[in-house]
């Protein structure tokens, strides 16, 4: 039998399962505050915000085939619980699930050039560039940075800065302070996605040599980094609100979304009892980012 012939087929199902859907909350919020912070300034463009979402929900998806690639290859996801990993089960050729990834990387790429010919502005090329390649060596190359314990560094620098103030830019032209304010939510809850993935993770990663944050505080310590996560982004709200528009606080009504990941989380919950904390946690950061976009609006 060849090495192709060893592996199935993969369903449809498999491969939008191996694309996380559940992840893809953090590619939506940043776009939404940024269109947000342009409603506030009177200055949206929905076509430039459309062109920033394929932009972002591309390289979410991206970086999760990547991931899934890379982990695949080296054998570190085979003692994991959760979501469907295509190579690491079998389920898919390493190679088809690399091109899949350089494909969402190529659509990413598209719809940023297409922005950069829109606005002019021509050093987005470099920013694209650079998150494109911190998509993908956040798992691959020969030293991948999410091994180290830089991942939470990674999704708050590309999926909270430069989402939010990228989006808000593109629409608005200008660089304000507040858009940078009003990242400090979505990346920390965006780190929330990843801190409930990794604590999950934690006996695998061990095992499998990856110091992840996670692993390096332990169990209990990043119990209480995911709240202290979660408490923090809803202190930058107030603090965007005093900034911009106290309707901006509507945002805060999200925490009742989120109740049930941080009583999870905080009561011990091991293995696959930790599941469904990343769904909710994608929960909580797209109504605390949806209706924080709202507020701005009406602000």
């Amino acid at each position: 039998m060849t090495a192709a012939a060893a592996y199935p087929t993969p369903t449809a199902a498999q491969w939008v399962q191996g694309a996380r859907p559940r992840t893809l909350s953090a590619a939506v919020s940043p776009v939404a505050v940024g269109t947000g912070l342009a409603a506030f300034a009177d200055s949206v463009g929905w076509v430039r915000a459309l062109l920033a979402l394929v932009v972002s929900l591309a390289l979410q998806v991206g970086v999760n085939y990547a991931n899934d690639y890379s982990d695949g290859v080296r054998g570190t996801d085979t003692a994991r619980v959760g979501p469907v990993r295509l190579v690491g089960q079998g389920l898919a050729r390493p190679v088809a699930v690399r091109r899949a990834a350089y494909a969402a990387f190529a659509v990413a790429a598209a719809a940023g050039l297409a922005l950069v010919l829109l606005t002019g502005a021509w050093w987005l090329l470099v920013v694209g560039a650079a998150a494109i390649a911190a998509a993908w060596f956040y798992t691959g190359g020969p030293r991948p940075y999410g091994y180290t314990g830089l991942g939470e560094v990674f999704v708050f620098v590309f999926f909270g800065v430069v989402a939010v103030v990228g989006t808000a830019y593109v629409q608005t032209l200008t660089l304000r302070w507040t858009d940078l304010l009003a990242a400090v939510p979505v990346g920390l809850l965006a780190c929330a996605l990843l801190v409930a993935n990794n604590l999950r993770d934690i006996p695998g990663d061990t095992v499998s040599g990856k110091r992840t944050v996670a692993v390096r505080l332990g169990d209990r310590g990043t119990r209480r980094l995911y709240t202290a996560i979660v408490v923090a982004a809803f202190a930058g709200v107030v603090a965007l609100a005093a900034a911009t528009t106290w309707w901006a606080l509507l945002a805060l009504a999200a925490a009742v979304v989120a109740v049930r990941p941080v009583r999870v989380v905080t009561a011990g919950a091991v293995g696959r009892d930790l599941v469904p904390v990343l769904k909710d946690s994608g929960l909580l950061q797209l109504t605390c980012c949806l209706l924080l976009a709202l507020g701005l609006a009406l602000g």
